[in-house]
């Protein structure tokens, strides 16, 4: 499972891991190895709704990472770890120095890393010949080296007006609820 963080200003993809499986501590893992490239900087990840970019485990981690020594309370019972719903909101907060934003259900091709796993399938994966998992992880390594060096560049969405996203977003979350969205993968 390839996990990229792609930096919007530079176009390039930081701390790019790959992993047997996707689990909440694979996510951490992931996050955790992210974050410490720059440990004091301030980080804001974009993510889809995937349980694991809410798990309780990347709480803790952010809560331990920013000093937030307050009780967080029991998963499924008490607290900011309560649910997904608390905790989304815990990690969403703009006052943390690490937090995440969450794309709507359904939308999650808003987020930009979306439309670089297409490049990535176009560049090296519909065209590859992979003769082993490990053949596989090293021209995937390979290509995010190659794509940092020579085809990174920032991304600028000036051309999408804010309104027209939250319109759009807005008509997905309608047909959403009116339960005519059928046959996605959320």
């Amino acid at each position: 499972m390839l996990t990229v963080n792609l930096h919007l200003a530079t176009g390039k993809l930081l701390a790019s891991t790959i992993q047997d499986t996707r689990t909440e501590a694979d996510f951490v893992a992931h996050i955790t190895q992210t974050v410490n490239t720059a440990a004091k900087a301030s980080w804001l990840f974009l993510c889809d709704q995937l349980n694991t970019h809410k798990s309780e485990s990347l709480l803790r981690y952010v809560a331990e990472s920013i000093g937030d020594t307050q009780y967080l309370g029991e998963k499924g019972k008490t607290g900011i770890l309560k649910n997904m719903t608390t905790r989304q909101a815990y990690l969403s907060d703009p006052e943390h120095r690490i937090r995440f934003l969450y794309t709507p259900k359904h939308c999650s091709w808003l987020n930009s890393v979306e439309v670089w796993f297409s490049i990535l399938t176009t560049h090296v994966l519909k065209r590859g010949n992979f003769t082993s998992i490990a053949d596989l992880q090293q021209k995937l390594m390979r290509y995010i080296t190659y794509y940092n060096e020579h085809l990174a560049k920032a991304w600028n969405w000036s051309v999408i007006k804010t309104r027209d996203i939250h319109q759009l977003i807005d008509k997905v979350q309608q047909i959403e609820c009116a339960g005519t969205f059928r046959g996605l993968a959320g």
